[in-house]
């Protein structure tokens, strides 16, 4: 009977981002703000892209795929949230949730392969210039950018079943402000093991730690051939192209690292560090590539002064008839 009552019901009650009333209006407003500068952000990026024929390159190709899934990952994760403060329906069924955790755990698992695969693009350009538009051909870039989106599914594919066959948890409230699968792990009264050893090994290991050392490999080949460059404003130019990614890389894997590697303690904290991962880092990402970008910055000004020329009313100039007397 005690087992009965633990059975799940096919639903679960999302505490959301704060539990103080105070807070509730201030916290939609921000979330708001952060949803309108990604989406913003991103879709500057993909415009820009789409429009200027100088952006379309294997690097901003990478870059576009980043944005899509800054653009996805935001949407699956805080729609519920403003939903909640405009609704206060806070309830999510059992086949929402699953499918929350699904995409979410996708799109992370392949935001960090995709930057792996920036970072190969910029070894090539750096270490083999020469070989770089025949290695980097748009076919190579739609095959790489393609086997990154389907291993990152795969990868999460097994630990998704487990999960969907869990039927026992401890109680329905989850406190969290979307279903993600630690918190989910943490209700259950299944035996977890099985799933928290496939996480480890593919998650942690597989889509975490295998895309951080190529990453690292990559650009200990990247230094070692910008070191070797002999004019002062040659490595410059060589560590700027760089300096973008390598500034997204170490805010993805230090805002993971420390929402999911180091025990922080409280709840209350680690759902400061999700929204952190959730929604703060896809807002950044392309203010980082923005001003830390001088293409971006030339394609931005180049558009701009497009659009205003072209639709900005001329000046009529009228010619009058000079008569010699």
């Amino acid at each position: 009977m005690e087992s009965r009552n633990q059975t799940m019901e096919l639903y679960f009650v999302l505490k959301g981002i704060s539990d103080v009333p105070e807070l509730q209006a201030v916290v939609f407003f921000l979330v708001l703000l952060i949803c309108l500068i990604t989406f913003g952000g991103n879709m500057t990026i993909l415009l820009l892209v789409f429009l200027d024929a100088q952006l379309h390159t294997p690097m901003y190709f990478f870059l576009c795929n980043l944005s899509i899934l800054d653009l996805s990952s935001t949407t699956v994760t805080l729609h519920k949230v403003l939903s909640m403060y405009v609704t206060g329906n806070n309830m999510v069924s059992f086949m929402e949730c699953m499918a929350q955790v699904c995409i979410f755990s996708w799109l992370s698992g392949n935001e960090l392969i995709i930057l792996t695969a920036m970072s190969y693009d910029r070894y090539v350009a750096i270490c083999h210039p020469l070989h770089y538009r025949r290695v980097m051909s748009g076919s190579s870039c739609a095959a790489l950018a393609s086997f990154c989106w389907l291993v990152s599914l795969l990868q999460i594919l097994p630990s998704m079943v487990i999960l969907a066959r869990f039927t026992c948890y401890t109680s329905h409230t989850l406190n969290h402000f979307f279903c993600d699968i630690m918190p989910l792990i943490d209700l259950s009264c299944n035996d977890t093991s099985t799933l928290q050893l496939l996480i480890f090994t593919e998650g942690v290991l597989l889509c975490t730690f295998t895309p951080f050392l190529l990453t690292f490999i990559s650009y200990v080949f990247i230094i070692t051939a910008i070191i070797r460059i002999q004019s002062g404003s040659g490595r410059s130019k060589a560590f700027y192209t760089c300096s973008s990614h390598l500034t997204v890389v170490g805010l993805h894997y230090s805002s993971l690292i420390c929402q999911y590697l180091i025990p922080i303690g409280t709840i209350k904290s680690n759902k400061l560090l999700a929204l952190f991962n959730t929604a703060v880092v896809p807002m950044l990402n392309p203010i980082i590539y923005s001003l830390k970008n001088k293409d971006v910055k030339s394609a931005i000004k180049r558009k701009f002064y497009y659009f205003t020329t072209r639709f900005h009313p001329r000046p009529i100039v009228t010619l009058r008839t000079i008569t010699m007397s």
